[in-house]
């Protein structure tokens, strides 16, 4: 009696084995690039969300400029320190800074500053142009301010020079503009000076130049 012919299957038996080994190699291998791909664009995610903070933490952050008093000379300085009739009459060029701690132009208006004798007695002003300090730095211009001791009594002044030749000021002024920052941010921000000094009648200079 004659043989069948035996079908593939029967003359492979493992054909189907090896298929499904492939198969499941190649389920493997997607599962993986799927992986491998939500890694990527996680950390993509993570990346932008690091940057973006850091930028508006630093460069869009608007911070409030600092004005100051950096220093001072004098022209004209007649002082008078009798204990009867004490004065003074001073020109002061004072040197003024607007400092900008941002990552923009800061653009201020006109402004005033005034000087008071002993933080009570108004004794000069100056006016402050309006300009602009670059990002991240320090406008710096001069002022002049005449100092007059008209408005204080005589007997204040002489018992100030009785306990020390000086003669002491404090100035105070508010700049207010606006920080520039990329075209994008426009914010308006001021800034408010108190400073104080003394200025030595003996030696013609400032000392103890302190602003807060």
């Amino acid at each position: 009696m004659a043989e069948k012919p035996s079908t593939p299957s029967q003359a492979n038996p493992y054909g189907r084995v090896d298929e499904e080994v492939v198969n499941v190699a190649i389920r493997d291998e997607r599962r993986r690039n799927r992986k491998k791909c939500f890694v990527y664009v996680l950390a993509f995610i993570v990346l932008q969300t690091c940057v973006f903070l850091i930028f508006g933490l630093t460069i869009m952050k608007v911070r409030s400029p600092k004005f100051r008093v950096r220093s001072a000379t004098f022209d004209t300085f007649e002082v008078a320190t009798l204990n009867t009739n004490s004065s003074f009459s001073i020109k002061m060029i004072a040197e003024l800074g607007v400092k900008n701690p941002n990552f923009g132009k800061y653009k201020y208006q006109n402004s005033t500053v005034e000087f008071y004798y002993l933080g009570t007695y108004k004794v000069g002003e100056a006016v402050v142009p309006g300009a602009s300090a670059k990002s991240r730095s320090t406008r710096k211009f001069e002022v002049t301010v005449d100092l007059s001791s008209t408005n204080v009594p005589s007997e204040v002044i002489s018992g100030q020079f009785r306990s020390r030749a000086i003669i002491p000021l404090t100035s105070q002024s508010t700049v207010r503009g606006k920080v520039e920052i990329m075209k994008l941010m426009k914010k308006n921000k001021s800034s408010n000076m108190n400073c104080t000094m003394d200025i030595n009648i003996s030696s013609k200079n400032i000392e103890n130049l302190t602003c807060r």
